[in-house]
């Protein structure tokens, strides 16, 4: 059994969810912890469901972004292995440069979005290859490498089920796709791969962090990719005319924001976009994306 836990982000519904998957022998078992700031909601929803957050004893991350994977140490604390992709457990053993970097961004708002992280021992960290497999209880977890939206991405597939971090796309309620473009390391060419490879394992669910469960997932993958090729494209144009992400940061934000409405998104959900996947950080992602790719 699968639920889906809404972390309640910034106060809104449907923006961040974790994933609760419960074994033949009642073992709970996290796909994804969240911000670090939001534990208190996720440790509430887990007594809800009449479970403790010290029964998790596993927990799957798809990538190590604050939104996904915040409040991992948490867990760990309380004994959990944490399951993440090589390029990434440095950066949970040692989060000293991975904060850091989300302080300059974020600045005075840091605490209130992300809270705190903290390291997790090395032997509680598992270093998962590409497709390795894990069985507890009667489950299986299989780790796809997807990179595109980051290199330390794993898609987890666990029998019909896939959960997709955000190598899928977000999709708030009925609304569009959009594709999540953040730095540091963006890759277009390996996204649509990884698109190619979501397809191939021909699930009949998948979960999105951001957010929910879908069942059209052929629709999902394509209308990501297009969203990955609209928003590249309209960066591209302006930087090879010789803009600063500084100075088409507002007509992006803009850009994305008219999408969004073209599509019916009312302005109430629009913050749940923005929450989901900040217009800013695609921008700055593409900018990055594009001035290595033309320059080799």
């Amino acid at each position: 059994m699968i639920h889906t836990i809404d972390l309640q982000f910034l106060g809104n519904a449907q923006t961040i969810a974790s994933f609760l998957v419960i074994t033949d022998q009642n073992q709970p078992i996290l796909v994804e912890s969240g911000p670090h700031s939001t534990l208190p909601t996720l440790t509430k929803a887990v007594e809800n469901l009449g479970y403790k957050l010290t029964d998790i004893k596993h927990v799957f991350l798809t990538h190590i972004h604050l939104d996904h994977a915040g409040a991992a140490w948490a867990l760990a604390q309380h004994g959990a292995t944490v399951y993440v992709h090589p390029f990434g457990a440095p950066h949970l053993a040692h989060p000293e440069k991975l904060m850091e970097s989300a302080k300059r961004i974020y600045q005075e708002k840091m605490e209130m979005l992300w809270g705190d992280m903290q390291p997790i021992p090395e032997n509680q960290l598992v270093q998962v290859t590409d497709k390795q497999t894990f069985t507890i209880d009667n489950l299986t977890f299989v780790g796809h490498h997807t990179p595109g939206h980051a290199v330390h991405h794993i898609a987890w597939q666990v029998g019909e089920a896939v959960f997709a971090g955000d190598v899928a796309g977000v999709k708030i309620g009925d609304g569009p796709v959009v594709a999540p473009l953040p730095p540091p390391d963006i890759d277009i060419e390996a996204w649509h791969a990884s698109i190619q490879l979501l397809r191939d394992l021909k699930a009949s669910r998948m979960f999105l962090t951001h957010f929910g469960e879908i069942t059209n997932i052929d629709a999902q993958l394509e209308q990501l990719g297009a969203n990955i090729n609209l928003q590249a494209d309209w960066v591209r144009v302006r930087w090879e005319a010789g803009q600063t992400v500084e100075q088409m940061l507002p007509d992006f934000v803009q850009f994305c924001q008219g999408e969004l409405k073209k599509q019916g998104v009312a302005d109430i959900e629009l913050f749940k976009y923005e929450g989901a996947n900040p217009a800013f950080m695609s921008a700055t992602g593409l900018v990055r994306y594009w001035k290595k790719k033309l320059s080799a």
